[in-house]
């Protein structure tokens, strides 16, 4: 049996970075070459209807070994990384015994980790760390997640003395553009109920995600020559900067936190003629969420008419909404993981989860599923690291998870 670790270095070295703009699914030919891995490595383990789909997503079972009637269990994981940084040849770093003190991760650009940026460094001195080579992310997010469910599906096989009902596992594409849940059968997935395993620091458990949209702005601009501008030009790039001047400046990701919601603008691109934007917005509270996408689209309406309707474009799109109303009705499965958590050991940090998850939009489409730890930091950059034994731990939060049901009345 190969340890979680182990696994972790073997997924990561495939490069399954998605495309926002690709139209393929999964958008990414490195995500059906992991799937089709998990899929040989679940054969092998010895799990039933392990298979991928046309689509990249993996599914398999662990059949029941008790004759009691349990609830069936699901387990989720993504498979892409984020999009805006390389995921092909990471090189993983060890930093066993860590000293509390800043990580070179690259000498020759001068990459460091540091605690005086990360103080959340702090809580793992004497502990190892994975990193980055700072030079790429490093992908625990999402492999962190694939690997703990894995290998808890592999101590289940080999260890049939554990009892359990059935589970469920599906691994998913293209979660980090948004898309995860797009073919996601929950019908054929077959669960009650799900967790997925996405990012996190030790201990994390949330239930609460945003209510999310993207916004995509195009403005339109007219170019002449400088020396007769006058009365004449209309500047897309200079409109659109006024369209970022009209946000308000303390909502954004880098000035809020807890429940607080932001704009965040995440690619821009402009000449005189035409500029586009990229925009998402976040809240937890549903008529703010309302109002802020209100708010961005009379913007665009106080710019038009300004300088003539049709100069800016904007389109507003929902990507998912807060799970809490779709989890509370079946707050055992929170209830559950709190528990398991604090009987290996764990200290439970409930908070909301500000971030994408497939269980957002799994909820809403009849699979109640909260999300629990893998272990990670920083993700998305090159800054981020993971301790082993948050792995470790994961590991054990979900077989205690599995025992808790199987031993539960109903």
């Amino acid at each position: 049996m190969s340890t979680v670790v182990e696994k972790f270095l073997k997924y990561v070295s495939y490069d399954t970075k998605s495309d926002e703009e690709s139209t393929t699914v999964p958008s990414t030919a490195g995500q059906m070459k992991l799937a089709t891995e998990l899929v040989k490595e679940l054969k092998a383990m010895g799990l039933q209807e392990a298979s991928v789909d046309n689509n990249g997503y993996v599914m398999a079972t662990i059949p029941s070994n008790i004759e009691k009637a349990v609830p069936i269990i699901g387990f989720i994981a993504h498979m892409d990384t984020a999009p805006d940084i390389s995921g092909k040849n990471i090189n993983p770093k060890f930093i066993e015994n860590y000293d509390g003190e800043d990580i070179i991760l690259n000498k020759e650009n001068d990459i460091v980790l540091s605690p005086k940026d990360f103080p959340e460094l702090k809580n793992y001195i004497g502990k190892t760390l994975i990193t980055t080579d700072g030079t790429t992310l490093l992908g625990a997010d999402d492999k962190a997640g694939i690997s703990e469910i894995m290998t808890m599906a592999e101590y289940l096989i080999e260890n049939p003395h554990i009892p359990h009902g059935r589970i469920r596992i599906a691994f998913t594409p293209d979660e980090e553009v948004g898309r995860g849940a797009d073919f996601f059968d929950v019908k054929k997935f077959d669960a009650e109920f799900a967790y997925t395993l996405d990012g996190g620091a030790i201990g994390e458990l949330e239930y609460e995600t945003f209510n999310a949209a993207v916004a995509k702005i195009c403005v339109h601009g007219r170019n002449v020559h400088p020396g007769t501008a006058k009365g004449r030009m209309i500047h897309s790039s200079l409109i659109a900067n006024e369209f970022m001047n009209s946000l308000p400046p303390n909502e954004t990701p880098a000035r809020t936190e807890g429940y607080e919601g932001f704009y965040h603008l995440i690619n821009i691109n402009g000449e005189v003629e035409e500029a586009k934007l990229q925009y998402i917005i976040r809240d937890f509270n549903k008529e703010r969420f309302e109002d802020r996408k209100a708010f961005i689209k009379n913007i665009s309406d106080k710019l038009n008419n300004r300088y003539g309707n049709g100069t800016v474009e904007i389109e507003v799109k929902d990507q998912y909404f807060n799970m809490k109303e779709k989890i509370e009705p079946v707050k055992h499965i929170v209830d559950t993981a709190f528990l398991a958590m604090k009987e290996v050991g764990i200290t439970p940090i409930l908070v909301p989860f500000r971030g994408g998850t497939d269980g957002a939009r799994l909820s809403f489409m009849g699979l109640p599923t909260p999300n629990i730890f893998a272990g990670g930091h920083n993700f998305h950059g090159k800054y981020e690291f993971i301790p082993t034994f948050a792995m470790e731990k994961a590991v054990e939060v979900l077989l205690k998870i599995v025992e808790l049901y199987a031993v539960k009345s109903y």
